[in-house]
């Protein structure tokens, strides 16, 4: 049987590479008559720039900025030159990653995205015309208004570049130098390449959905809605009418309501919403990737699909790697299974997705810890059993 391993990172235990050859070496192992390949994606988050690299080449290029506490961190770029000319991959998480900051120093209303906006930068000084931003695996929560401030955004009051919680407080005022940013990007594609397809506001929003795993407590949470939600409207305001009217959505959304209900603005905590600000279009990070790394052609030549991530739930049918896998897998008649660390999508909303089956490394709650322990081990043993399971003898 041909057999495609196509996995994400398993958050911070496994990059999507090494989840990959975990999952091909347990596979070779249980089942030695298969032929069995890996293909490593992402959906925007960590390890982006490390896949797109694999399929596209290109240099990589160093550079030291911000992390979300503002004490510097390494960080890299990758650049591409091809026939339309020269491409920044950009991998956000480098920056304001989750595993940038201790867990006992996380809380998003003080963390910041201030340092993205220096990566931004120092894409722009390669030369590059077109930046491709991943989204994804963020420890912040401010919609991107640290990252203006990188970009060179005055923050006179000092409420834009630390964290989400100051925000509720800025006024259109505060943002009189946006107009002029966004202008200064004009001349650059800004390609924003996010993990989630949800608004930036909501209970499936950047604060709703995705603070808590950031560290934030359910007030927290609440708060930082009311700030986003207020940062929002004042930057609408101060761009006016420098944001190009939408034709179709002119006449029932106001400018704000557009960009906020964006799917994408709530992605990497509303960076995708900073990002529009500047005139940055918004695609799905894991089709993006998928593209690059020709991902169709492989299912093709592929009788199995095994994909994987540290948590099959509600977030994994709203734009990430296993439901892209599964929704491409279906044109060719090729199943998909789903091999992650916990499973809590229910079996219809599995079929619904494309996926034929979903195996969790730790199934029961009291298994975690030894998961998390040692999650190639663990991955490996869960993923001989699979293979046994579905490969012919």
């Amino acid at each position: 049987m041909r057999v495609l391993v196509a996995p994400d990172g398993f958050g911070s235990s496994l990059t999507s590479a090494q989840a990959t050859t975990t999952i091909v070496d347990a596979w070779r192992s249980a089942c030695p008559h298969d032929d069995v390949h890996g293909c490593p994606l992402s959906d925007g988050g960590p390890g982006f720039v490390e896949t797109l690299r694999t399929s596209l080449g290109g240099e990589l290029v160093g550079a030291t900025v911000g992390g979300p506490l503002g004490t510097p961190v390494p960080a890299g770029l990758l650049v591409v030159d091809d026939e339309r000319g020269r491409t920044a991959y950009v991998e956000s998480a480098h920056a304001v990653g989750l595993a940038l900051v201790p867990p006992e120093l996380r809380d998003p209303t003080r963390t910041t995205t201030r340092g993205l906006g220096e990566l931004l930068e120092a894409a722009r000084a390669t030369g590059a015309r077109r930046v491709v931003v991943g989204l994804g695996g963020s420890a912040t929560n401010d919609a991107g208004a640290g990252m203006l401030v990188g970009l060179g955004l005055p923050d006179p009051r000092g409420l834009l570049g630390g964290g989400g919680g100051p925000l509720a407080a800025v006024t259109p005022d505060d943002l009189a130098g946006l107009r002029e940013l966004r202008a200064r990007w004009a001349g650059t594609e800004l390609l924003v390449a996010s993990d989630v397809d949800v608004p930036l506001l909501g209970l499936q929003g950047a604060s709703g959905g995705f603070a808590a795993q950031k560290g934030a407590t359910p007030a927290q949470a609440q708060e930082l809605e009311r700030a986003l939600a207020s940062f929002s409207r004042a930057a609408v305001t101060a761009l006016g009418d420098a944001l190009r009217p939408d034709l179709l959505a002119a006449r029932t959304a106001s400018p704000a309501t557009r960009l906020t209900h964006a799917p994408g603005a709530g992605a990497a905590g509303g960076l995708g919403f900073g990002l529009a600000l500047l005139g940055g279009r918004t695609v799905p990070g894991a089709a993006l990737v998928a593209d690059a790394v020709r991902l169709d052609e492989r299912i093709a030549a592929a009788d199995l699909v095994v994909t994987g991530e540290g948590r099959f739930d509600w977030q994994s049918l709203h734009g990430k790697v296993a439901a892209l896998v599964a929704e491409r897998a279906l044109p060719h008649a090729v199943p998909t299974i789903v091999v992650a660390g916990q499973v809590q999508v229910g079996r219809r909303e599995q079929s619904a997705a494309g996926v034929a089956g979903a195996y969790a490394v730790a199934e029961h709650p009291d298994e975690v810890a030894r998961a998390l322990a040692d999650p190639a081990g663990t991955l490996a043993a869960r993923v001989v059993r699979v293979a046994r399971t579905w490969s012919p003898a």
